[in-house]
């Protein structure tokens, strides 16, 4: 725990405070100017972000209390096999940004920084120990967890605090002196209706919440702030969580039996002998694809020229990268107008792996062989550039005919409507996950034999009530756990939903917590959001022997539905009207033409190519395959 700072063990400054602002800018770094009430939609956080600086300097002069100073010596001293570390000081290495010659650091989200002037004239207060229940809508940050350089939900809730004078200009350098801890990490763009973290605040003001709330922008909330025990930990007092995750019902129609999926699904069932077990889990969705073919796509292809007519129907069903690339955004072309570009090749391997989830080893050649063959067959040259810069060029008639298709792909999706059958196919499918499974196929890094992939479901439940949200008809599932790792849910989600629309033996589910090493593709981030943790055990003793109040939040439950609608959900229905995030990731999957992911069909494991082992991310492809800017050093998700 993190020792307290008062007036009297400040340690001392040196020079001018760098004045810098926040921006909405995810990817970007606090700048060197005055900042922009605009950035965000309220002036008092970035009043209070005028002065970052770098982190942790009392940190690192060994300023706090003695016994904390004195258990680090302890605990480091060196042994027959030199100095011992325990994981405070591995965890305090990721943080800290105090370069070894004491120079100071880069500019940082995780401080404030006051001169010695306002620190000394500002009145000392004393602290309390509380859990503070929040709620954000992930859109525009790099996840919850307060970060050095990127913009965050928790750096904007910290600078909050210090605007509202809820923590004091001597601790605003730094969170760690006001032992702030998070409930559950999520990740970039993941949103959370009810999420907890635990610090020590002046909370003397009965106004306290009012102002901070004042001090965010409107997607984040602080709900309330409660007393608890010194020792509390909102991380280690969690007895489980509540996750929910939103798809539209479309994702549960089979792969078009035309693309690379489909047809693999459809060959190893009839050499299985399955065809009639086929047909009865396909139910009335097995011809679903025929007659859009035959009433909106047919009509398409019959007012095309002959020519191009043939050119588009050896396109429809490529990966949508190849129908969407525009050779202004490719490199210059060489004389030989027909040689595809090495670098967008790689960059378009590298992609389909992204959406899909796999590591850049993962990717097998079939992708970059038929980019290849998608990219020389254009051999249109790209316009001339102007002032170094290609301008876009105008659709081809085959690219034109592409893009309606598309249009009348995702609209025949949209007007999906969800059976009871299929909703009872999907149940049986989250069913499996229920009691205490090795997950190790669930997230990154992890082995069979390591004891942390072993995670307790409690429940998995899809709403019976769709969510109808103009064309799309949305689902709910509910996933109650005591724990996930990264990435757990949304392969849990993948894997369930392959399942149904696929038709996958349910035997899957078993062997996917065996040793074998399959390739589960995580469904896209857009729909995940905590809805809340549990404190059952710590509450009990609370209200029994401590005196305090239950740490629940039902009391907040009209704020938190209204939060929801408003900011959440929305935000949800409306990227993926924009964006047809769902709709690009089933596609990725159905085209990728390898064996991945031929476990979803009926000869199983045996067709599949299984990974070799826990891959770590490739430094050179960090950026595109990293999912997203999450850390795969953290790998706990909640």
């Amino acid at each position: 725990m993190a020792a307290d700072t008062n007036a009297t063990d400040r340690p001392s400054r040196d020079g001018a405070p760098i004045t810098t602002a926040a921006t909405n800018d995810p990817a970007s770094t606090p700048a060197s100017k005055q900042p922009d009430a605009s950035d965000t939609g309220n002036g008092n956080v970035h009043s209070q972000r005028q002065r970052y600086f770098g982190a942790n300097k009392a940190a690192s002069r060994g300023n706090g209390d003695k016994r904390k100073r004195d258990f680090g010596r302890r605990a480091n001293k060196g042994g027959e096999n030199g100095p011992q570390f325990d994981w405070r000081d591995r965890k305090r290495r990721k943080t800290d940004r105090v370069g070894e010659d004491g120079a100071k650091p880069e500019s940082s989200y995780m401080s404030i920084e006051f001169s010695e002037a306002e620190i000394a004239s500002e009145e000392r207060r004393p602290k309390k120990k509380v859990a503070v229940m929040i709620g954000y809508a992930g859109t525009g940050y790099h996840g919850l967890q307060i970060n050095h350089d990127l913009k965050t939900i928790e750096g904007d809730l910290f600078a909050a605090f210090v605007a509202a004078k809820a923590i004091s200009k001597a601790n605003a350098d730094d969170p760690r002196k006001s032992s702030f801890l998070r409930c559950a990490r999520t990740d970039k763009g993941v949103h959370a209706a009810g999420n907890m973290v635990s610090l020590k605040l002046i909370v003397d003001d009965p106004d306290l919440v009012q102002k901070i709330n004042e001090n965010l922008p409107p997607q984040i909330r602080v709900w309330g702030i409660q007393r608890t025990n010194n020792a509390f930990s909102c991380y280690a007092s969690c007895d489980s969580r509540w996750y929910e995750y939103l798809m539209p019902s479309y994702c549960l129609l089979p792969p078009h039996p035309a693309s690379f999926l489909g047809r693999r699904i459809s060959q190893s069932t009839q050499e299985a002998g399955l065809e009639e077990e086929y047909a009865a889990r396909m139910g009335g969705v097995k011809d679903y694809w025929d007659q859009v073919d035959r009433e909106y796509i047919q009509p398409i292809l019959d007012a095309l020229e002959p020519n191009v007519r043939e050119a588009v129907k050896l396109r429809i069903h490529s990966p949508e990268r190849d129908t969407n690339e525009n050779s202004a955004t490719k490199t210059a072309a060489t004389d030989d107008d027909s040689k595809p570009d090495d670098d967008a090749t790689k960059k378009n391997v590298a992609k389909d792996a992204e959406v899909l989830g796999l590591s850049a080893e993962d990717a097998p050649a079939t992708i970059a062989e038929e980019t290849t063959a998608a990219e020389s067959a254009s051999t249109e040259k790209p316009a001339e550039p102007e002032n170094g810069e290609y301008k876009p060029k105008e659709l081809s008639p085959v690219e034109k005919a592409l893009k309606e298709i598309k249009t009348a792909y995702v609209a025949a999706k949209r007007r999906y409507r969800v059976t009871p059958d299929r909703l009872d196919q999907l149940q049986e499918a989250l069913d499996k996950y229920v009691g205490t499974k090795n997950y190790h196929n669930y997230t990154i890094q992890k082995s069979h034999n390591d004891p942390a992939s072993k995670r307790t479901i409690k429940s998995f439940i899809v709403n019976r009530e769709p969510i109808q949200i103009n064309d799309t008809q949305w689902l709910s599932l509910k996933v109650h756990g005591q724990s996930f790792m990264m990435h757990q849910i949304r392969k849990m989600v993948g894997l369930a939903a392959l399942a149904v629309r696929c038709a996958t033996p349910w035997s899957r589910f078993e062997e996917s917590y065996s040793p074998a090493r399959i390739s589960i593709p995580k469904a896209p981030s857009l729909g995940l959001l905590l809805e809340r943790p549990v404190f059952d055990t710590y509450n009990k003793r609370a209200v029994e022997d401590l005196g305090l109040e239950d740490l629940n939040f039902a009391n907040y439950d009209k704020e938190l539905q209204a939060f929801k609608e408003e900011h959440i959900y929305r935000r949800i229905f409306e990227l993926e009207e924009k964006e047809n995030s769902f709709h690009i990731f089933f596609n990725q999957i159905d085209t990728f033409k390898s064996d991945f992911f031929l476990w979803v069909t009926a000869g199983g494991l045996e067709v599949t190519q299984q990974r070799m082992g826990p891959r770590e991310i490739p430094q050179e492809l960090e950026a595109e395959l990293g999912d997203e800017g999450e850390d795969v050093n953290d790998k706990e998700e909640g």
